[in-house]
């Protein structure tokens, strides 16, 4: 009877007093086994949505986060977070409530990633919403509110922000890097946003990062797990490591000598869930007195707790539950995902009205990013149902017969890249076959395709293969011209639970080159050519979770380059497609080509391939607008274009996005998330954590385009401002302007409201000085002549500032606000003196 008492009063207390130490364990692990006195089904606490329902199948692809920046839209954001949050409901719901869930398939995400993009080497700055902590913070919590809904105590899923905390970069050596931030910096720039995700987000959980700071890694920071983020900022939830980082405690940081200790310091450091296996050793950390069993019981309690809030276990009810598998890529879906690419775009300059493209413009289409499917999809991505490429786009809305296509160049020199549809110019014919190592009989669906470049992720091509099937390609290979090349067969492959992977068999000719499986992921294939077209033949068998298969060449440069300044010379207008890719840039990527290394930057110009095949176009004397995609800020020079617009790593629907703005039915109105610097040599060191010189708040330099720099068809002005403001520290402001659409075309400016001390102290060999903070920020939709009022309320601690020691304070005297299009001195704004009395000295942390 008592039991039964304590079971009604609270199921996750009575379950954790009846397990063991090592079912504890068990359960605090990442991969968490089925509990049968429990009723627990298997559970994977990982889960990935960082711009859409990630590796678990069709879902809707948004722009990378770095895109979701651009649009300065947090309403938009919040209803991305809410779609990514519905398709994770409908796939968990596909299968029994008490069904084994594997890795991608629960209701915890792991996003969104919250750190900041302090310097555009780092490969994983892709994921991030920028380089400045109040845009970051106001974005990211309406990715949480999107993703756990309107509801605490019954949340769509769990948001999980990352990486807790200083984390951004090198990719090499993060899982033992140690970084050694001021104390200005770290109240300044890397934990405002991650205050504001759980003071505000009211996230239900939160990553720690791989690195140390001051020496202690992360995940066993009690100053800044227990006591910065439970006991300053109140937060509730459970704790998360990233993948194998309490491991790395021991192995990588050397804080504790063996498994027991690294978990164990974790445990009492504020880590409660562990992504990895690391937590094994708990037993023999609670045995050998290293932690205590209570300390373990806290965190299990915390983890449990969440699940039953979603409804999914001791009990717990959602009303989420009913959401079905036709809410996965719905046309509203959709229509959110191409207005997200829309307003992503930036548009960086524009000579002489060059854009719009006039109605049938014969153009040329320039650069291998302009019909690559990765380029769309950034990293941590799902798999798009009908993504549309740059090509695709272009096509449909100029016309194909007023589109002709070269790839070029490369990337970068070694890597190697699609090979484009100019090398089949019949197509290939794409046959598929039902069941697991078969290409032959009659084949379940037959259609022509222009390249090999197909993502599989635990998807199907067609109604009736299922997961497992077998597909040949074949057609006439045709390369451009006699030399040698070399074919890269690119199967993306499975990690996790993987015991096999697909199988791959390449003719060409009478020749067959390779066949096996990929185990690896690639295999590269040397193949000398007399440019005579031959016979061509590949075939896959897949038959495992790997992600899907790509052909990749490396070709000579001549022959791509002449190709691409004929079919200029034969245009009206020039649209190369130029910039990065995810093959390039990345999470702990395996590549080492000129200006990248293992996921990171070593250069942040164009790369030297891309800059030879610009200017060759641009030498032709054809206008050329540049359209760069990529993760970071990309530095180019100016003078190789007539017009220059960021896509950034578009998602399904950047194609259309990019096309409609080139037409002029896109109106571009995105703005920067980060800073475009000149050169490399602006930058201080990749390792260096101080923000000395870097993002537009300490950068003393003229950057290429500033921090919010963003063009559009129309023009915007603004009235005079009210030319003085007075107000008593620790009380709010509210800041006024009206913003006027002095042009032809209806558009939306992004009216930014910046704070301006107009004395700095405290500036010293390390010691960064503020130059400007954003305080506001607002999207407006203007008419042709229409105006609007925009109001920006400013809190005490926008107009704070930190100490070297890390306190936050306001000091009175003169400041500067001001409301603009952009920074001070990029387009169109309006100045106010502002005047703080008295001072608020030690706010909240």
């Amino acid at each position: 009877m008592i039991w039964l008492l304590l079971a009604s009063a609270d199921p996750v207390a009575t379950a954790v007093a009846t397990m063991s130490m090592e079912e504890k364990a068990a359960q605090l692990q990442s991969t968490a086994p089925a509990d049968a006195k429990l009723g627990l089904p298997a559970y994977d606490w990982w889960n990935e949505g960082l711009h859409g329902l990630a590796r678990n199948g069709h879902a809707t692809v948004f722009p990378q986060a770095i895109g979701m920046a651009a649009t300065w839209d947090p309403v938009l954001v919040r209803k991305i977070g809410d779609v990514v949050a519905t398709e994770a409901r409908a796939r968990f719901n596909a299968k029994p409530a008490n069904a084994d869930r594997r890795i991608y398939e629960g209701l915890t995400i792991w996003s969104p990633n919250i750190n900041i993009f302090r310097d555009p080497r780092w490969g994983r700055g892709q994921e991030t919403y920028g380089e400045d902590p109040y845009l970051t913070g106001r974005l990211g919590v309406a990715f949480i509110g999107g993703l756990q809904g309107p509801d605490p105590l019954h949340p769509k899923v769990v948001a999980t922000p990352k990486h807790f905390a200083v984390h951004s970069g090198p990719e090499a050596g993060r899982d033992s890097f140690d970084v050694d931030p001021s104390p200005q910096d770290l109240e300044a720039t890397y934990l405002p946003a991650f205050r504001q995700a759980v003071t505000e987000g009211k996230a239900l959980s939160l990553m720690c990062a791989y690195n140390s700071i001051h020496g202690v890694p992360a995940c066993a920071s009690s100053p800044l797990m227990v006591d910065r983020l439970r006991r300053d900022w109140g937060f509730t939830g459970f704790t998360v490591s990233d993948c194998d980082a309490v491991g790395n405690i021991s192995t990588y940081h050397h804080y504790r000598l063996d498994t027991p200790g690294a978990a164990a310091a974790a445990i009492r450091g504020g880590t409660d869930l562990n992504c990895g296996t690391a937590y094994a050793g708990l037993p023999a950390a609670v045995r050998q007195g290293l932690v205590s069993e209570a300390e373990v019981d806290t965190a299990l309690t915390r983890a449990f707790r969440a699940r039953r809030a979603l409804g999914i276990a001791f009990g717990g009810d959602s009303p989420w539950s009913k959401i079905g598998t036709d809410q996965v890529d719905t046309p509203a879906h959709r229509a959110l995902a191409l207005e997200a690419a829309r307003k992503s775009i930036v548009l960086l300059k524009n000579d002489a009205s060059r854009l719009p493209l006039k109605t049938g413009s014969r153009i040329a289409v320039i650069g291998t990013n302009a019909d690559d499917i990765g380029v769309l999809q950034g990293n941590y991505h799902g798999t798009a149902v009908a993504p549309v490429t740059p090509l695709d786009g272009i096509r449909k809305q100029f016309g194909a017969a007023n589109v002709r296509y070269a790839q070029g160049s490369v990337l970068a020199d070694g890597a190697p890249v699609v090979v484009p549809e100019t090398v089949f110019p019949q197509g290939l014919k794409a046959e598929y076959f039902a069941g697991t190592g078969t290409t032959s009989g009659t084949p379940v669906l037959t259609r022509t395709e222009r390249r090999i470049d197909a993502n599989l992720n635990r998807v199907s091509p067609a109604p009736g293969l299922g997961r497992s099937f077998g597909v040949r390609w074949s057609g006439v290979f045709t390369p451009p011209a006699a030399g040698d090349y070399t074919l890269v067969i690119d199967v993306p492959a499975c990690w996790k639970d993987c015991s096999v992977h697909d199988v791959a068999r390449l003719w060409i000719g009478d020749r067959q080159l390779t066949a096996g499986e990929i185990k690896k992921g690639r295999v590269e294939i040397p193949v000398s050519s007399d440019a005579k077209p031959a016979v061509f033949r590949l075939e896959l068998d897949h038959r495992s979770d790997d992600e899907g298969i790509r052909l990749l060449w490396t070709p000579p440069a001549a022959p791509m380059l002449a190709a691409a300044v004929a079919a200029a010379n034969a245009s009206d207008v020039v649209v190369a497609v130029m910039g990065l890719s995810p093959d390039l840039e990345g999470e702990a990527l395996s590549v080492s080509v000129p200006g990248f290394v293992g996921g990171d930057r070593t250069d942040i110009g164009l790369p030297l391939a891309q800059q030879a095949l610009l200017k060759a176009l641009r030498a032709t004397g054809k206008p050329v607008i540049l359209v760069l995609t990529s993760g970071s800020a990309v530095t180019v020079d100016p003078s190789l274009a007539d017009a220059i617009l960021t896509a950034w790593y578009p998602g399904q629907a950047g194609g259309t996005a990019i096309a409609e703005t080139l037409a002029g039915l896109n109106n571009p109105s995105g703005r920067l998330p980060v800073t475009v610097y000149k050169s490399a040599s602006d930058l201080p060191a990749f390792i260096d954590y101080t923000m000395k010189e870097r993002t537009y708040r300490y950068f003393t330099g003229k950057p290429l385009w500033g921090f919010g720099h963003g063009l559009s068809y129309t023009s915007f002005g603004y009235a005079a401002a009210k030319p003085s403001l007075t107000v008593a520290a620790g009380q709010p402001l509210t800041l006024a302007a009206k913003v006027s659409n002095t042009g032809a075309r209806a558009g939306e400016e992004v009216v930014q409201a910046y704070l301006v001390p107009t004395a700095t102290t405290g500036g010293g060999a390390t010691t960064a000085v503020l130059q400007r903070q954003l305080v506001g920020f607002d999207r407006v939709a203007l008419k042709p002549g229409q105006s609007r009022t925009v109001s920006f309320a400013l809190d005490p601690r926008s107009m704070s500032s930190v100490a070297r020691d890390g306190t936050r304070t306001i000091q009175p005297g003169a400041y500067r606000l001001y409301v603009g299009g952009g920074q001070p001195g990029d387009g169109e704004g309006q100045w106010t003196d502002l005047t703080i009395t008295g001072a608020a000295v030690g706010l909240p942390k």
